[in-house]
């Protein structure tokens, strides 16, 4: 990305907080004086929230809760638009990688004085992660309501047909050098057109018909879902500073190392070309078409793997790396106020009830995502188990206190316009991991423009 596209960026950003306050109460002021209105993206949650919202009200009848969902691929940029034309949700459900920028142009609303005011305690969630919403102002953005870890999701029919143990899957080992035990699996899984294994002699990489690990792209500038469990084991950190990252070290050995092991996989025909991956059909489909044996996804993605019919599929831990530990990236939801709505007490009123043990109750019943609050998830193993979901490789990298963040930052956009293509060129062998070393050079050019 060029230096003008970046300031053309910056330019739209700024203009964010520019026009939105001054025209904040014109929709705003449209609505009922104690209605709330609430957006999320997950269409599988709204049952539960639509529940909430029913008990809110029944204790609070002076206030009433509408929501509204739109999808991800809408999400933001309807945020955003709601900004600018004073039209935003009073609150609205938030991401960590998106709530820097909004607190930035100061479109969200601290909580500080109504956390102190109500005495609401932050002991009560899962650790760390009230303070990810302690923003680099060290002002207080939101109160907890999810959180979410990686493991990988197994096809047991095909782990039971290469003679796969459910303790070897559950006891893999990685390193940037061989791969370790998991990359044996991997190997073990992947099947070319005639039947031959990755790990039998005639091989053919040229005609694999199961790859043994599946991906979705490049992974950008965080590698939730792709790289971030490799490179966190061998030692590496996003950047200095973390979570707020001051200068990030996409070039570091221990970085770029990671990476080019997990290019060689397909390389070697035990996972499949960046083309393929991001052919227009997304990992987890493709997973269920039985193209890949294992693919890695977040705890969020349950729902949608249990909604593909044929495959029976099993959860596997991440594998231990270099360090000696399961890592896994730890990252979670809040609900946060628009700044700009005229109904700060109600909206409050809302986010309170849905960080407290009675809303997340309700969340945790349910089984779609893991709650915030630390005594609901007994009831939530519970709902999974019963849909089949042993979660235990979701939970103990949390226990093993062996989680990281999410990198944060305000130019959050930017860097995602660097690296995410940027690693896709890598994956696509157009460019080298060495290479990397330059994008992160550009990263931390933005970043020092910045402060």
């Amino acid at each position: 990305m060029t230096l003008s596209r970046r300031s053309l960026l910056k330019a739209g950003l700024a203009g964010i907080a520019a026009t939105a306050v001054a025209g904040c109460n014109n929709g705003a002021a449209s609505r009922g004086t104690g209605e709330v209105i609430y957006w999320l993206w997950d269409s599988a949650q709204l049952p539960m929230y639509a529940e909430a919202a029913k008990a809110f009200h029944e204790q609070n009848p002076q206030y009433t809760v509408t929501i509204e969902q739109y999808g991800w691929n809408d999400y933001w940029s309807k945020l955003v638009t709601g900004f600018i034309s004073g039209t935003a949700p009073d609150v609205f459900t938030s991401h960590s990688a998106k709530y820097p920028l909004f607190a930035d142009k100061g479109q969200v609303l601290p909580i500080d004085d109504f956390v102190a005011q109500d005495g609401v305690d932050l002991g009560i969630y899962q650790q760390g992660l009230a303070d990810r919403w302690v923003g680099a102002d060290g002002k207080r953005y939101g109160l907890p309501k999810d959180w979410d870890t990686e493991a990988y999701f197994y096809n047991s029919a095909f782990t039971e047909a290469a003679g796969i143990s459910t303790e070897q899957l559950n006891s893999m080992t990685w390193n940037p050098q061989d791969g370790g035990t998991f990359e044996e699996i991997v190997r073990r899984l992947t099947v070319d057109a005639k039947g031959r294994r990755g790990d039998q002699p005639g091989f053919d990489k040229e005609t694999v018909k199961v790859h043994g690990l599946g991906f979705a792209d490049g992974g950008g500038n965080d590698g939730q879902t792709s790289w971030s469990w490799y490179a966190a084991s061998n030692g590496w950190k996003y950047s200095e500073g973390e979570p707020w990252g001051t200068r990030f070290f996409y070039g570091d050995p221990k970085f770029t190392e990671t990476i080019a092991w997990w290019r060689g996989l397909i390389t070697k025909g035990y996972m499949p070309t960046l083309a393929q991956a991001k052919s227009g059909v997304d990992v987890t489909a493709t997973f269920g078409a039985g193209k890949y044996g294992i693919t890695p996804n977040g705890s969020w993605m349950m729902g949608a793997y249990s909604g593909l019919g044929k495959v029976k599929t099993k959860l596997a831990r991440l594998p231990e790396g270099p360090n000696g530990k399961r890592m896994s990236m730890m990252n979670g939801l809040a609900d946060t106020i628009w700044a700009g709505t005229t109904r700060q007490e109600a909206a409050w009123a809302w986010v309170k009830f849905l960080g407290s043990k009675q809303a997340q109750d309700i969340v945790a019943k349910a089984g779609v995502v893991f709650p915030a609050v630390k005594e609901c998830m007994p009831a939530a193993t519970a709902a999974f188990k019963a849909d089949g979901w042993d979660i235990t490789p979701f939970l103990e990298p949390v226990a093993a206190g062996a989680t990281f963040a999410y990198p944060a930052s305000p130019n959050a956009a930017d860097l995602t316009a660097i690296m995410s293509p940027a690693m896709d060129s890598v994956m696509a062998f157009e460019t080298d991991p060495a290479d990397l070393v330059e994008a992160n050079d550009e990263v931390n050019q933005v970043l020092a423009a910045a402060s």
